[in-house]
């Protein structure tokens, strides 16, 4: 059975950077297609399956628009779901009252967002609350740095480039069990020598390990006058429907494609095979140019394809001696570095490996493990399974290893569609 979830909507801000001298609302007041921020926001959560309990933290001037707010909502708002609270001076005190406010809702988990964040999905909470049931003490949905970092030293020094691999932008919402994170905030008042802006920030400085799930680049934290326009513009591109939810799926959103690979490898004398970047110990070893890895290689061709761009031996002939022994695991970074480029990314990854020989299934975890690392995903994007072809064919006879690979990809939606 499912446990439930309740959304914590802070909307105690001020919003000074979005203020000007004819509307002085704070920005989650402001209107987009006609409607106030908060209300577009409220409209995703109350659309929830999950969702049983909506706690929104307002500032005790906003009753009003907040009431405007709700009026607003085009899901059909319960007074059972929706509840409202008064924050504190600090975005931690606000939360910190709202978790108060939601201890007797007798909600299992707990979801922390931006009242300003009005395009978050539904994918995006689903992919959250899945981490949640699977144990994680707190989610952070997140979405990995794609533009070019630079550090500039004091007094002009010499300017260096960051390195992203490992840099992702946070988002809302960040969600946690919810006895978990209020005795966290409990603590971190009682402690009083921080302020926390973050509530992953808070929970990692009470010793809680949170984990990442995929964000959206469309659920971005409307804060600029530059923001307001850009939703504004968004909701003119999308629009939001006028019915049951406001809304559209992540699917409406992006360009979902899916590419298929395929790769085969005879043995030759040797001690160890390489599966999709994992080291198998073996008898015999697989034979190429590289080191015929054979489930990269059928990775590499299906991400390529699935981007349209090629395939593996357009881009690393076997007959360019420069990749002669080469890690495939090069071919596979390059074919997602060519994704990135296009503002996609990967959203799963299925194989198949087909052989008599060696047994996949002691292995399977490792080669989950080593795909998800080349392509900086996370391991629950990478299925990996394993047949036999019955003895029939070169497979059956012994003679080498064969892998299928689907994967798929989302990329922004072209600018005529």
């Amino acid at each position: 059975m499912n446990k439930t979830a309740a959304a914590l909507i802070v909307a105690a801000g001020r919003g000074t950077r979005l203020s000007d001298p004819d509307n002085r609302q704070p920005k989650q007041y402001k209107t987009i297609a006609g409607r106030p921020i908060l209300s577009h926001t409220l409209d995703v959560f109350l659309n929830h399956p999950r969702i049983a309990k909506i706690m929104t933290v307002i500032h005790a001037d906003d009753t009003t628009l907040y009431g405007e707010a709700v009026a607003a909502t085009r899901s059909g708002a319960d007074a059972t779901e929706l509840m409202t609270t008064i924050g504190g001076d600090t975005r931690q005190q606000s939360v910190l009252a709202g978790l108060k406010a939601l201890e007797d809702a007798g909600c299992d988990y707990v979801l922390i967002h931006d009242a300003a964040r009005p395009f978050v999905s539904e994918t995006v909470i689903d992919g959250i609350l899945a981490r949640l049931d699977e144990g994680a003490e707190g989610v952070l949905a997140a979405v990995p740095v794609v533009d070019t970092l630079k550090r500039c030293g004091d007094a002009g020094g010499q300017m260096q480039t960051v390195d992203r691999s490992s840099l992702w932008a946070a988002q809302t919402p960040q969600a946690f069990p919810f006895g978990t994170i209020l005795a966290a905030h409990l603590n971190a008042a009682e402690d009083g020598r921080h302020d926390f802006t973050d509530d992953t920030g808070l929970a990692e400085w009470a010793g809680m390990t949170v984990e990442l799930s995929d964000g959206d680049p469309v659920n971005f934290k409307i804060t600029t006058r530059q923001d307001l326009a850009r939703a504004e513009g968004q909701v003119k591109q999308i629009p939001m429907k006028q019915e049951t939810r406001t809304r559209p799926r992540l699917s409406e959103l992006l360009d979902v494609r899916t590419g298929i690979g395929y790769d085969v490898h005879a043995f030759e004398p040797g001690t160890a095979v390489v599966l999709g970047g994992a080291i198998i110990p073996h008898d015999r070893k697989l034979k190429g140019h590289s080191d015929a890895d054979v489930v990269l290689h059928a990775i590499t061709d299906a991400t390529l394809g699935a981007i349209g761009d090629g395939d593996i031996g357009s881009h690393f002939p076997p007959s360019d001696p420069e990749w002669k022994g080469a890690s495939s695991d090069r071919f596979q970074r390059d074919a997602m570095d060519r994704l990135t480029k296009l503002g996609g990314r990967l959203a799963h990854i299925d194989v198949t490996i087909v052989c008599e020989e060696p047994r996949i299934g002691p292995h399977r975890k490792g080669i989950r493990q080593a795909i998800a690392e080349i392509c900086d995903v996370q391991v629950s994007r990478v299925s990996v399974k394993a047949t036999t072809s019955e003895r029939l064919g070169f497979t059956g006879r012994r003679e080498g290893i064969a892998a299928l690979a689907s994967v798929t990809v989302r990329l922004p939606l072209p600018e005529d569609e």
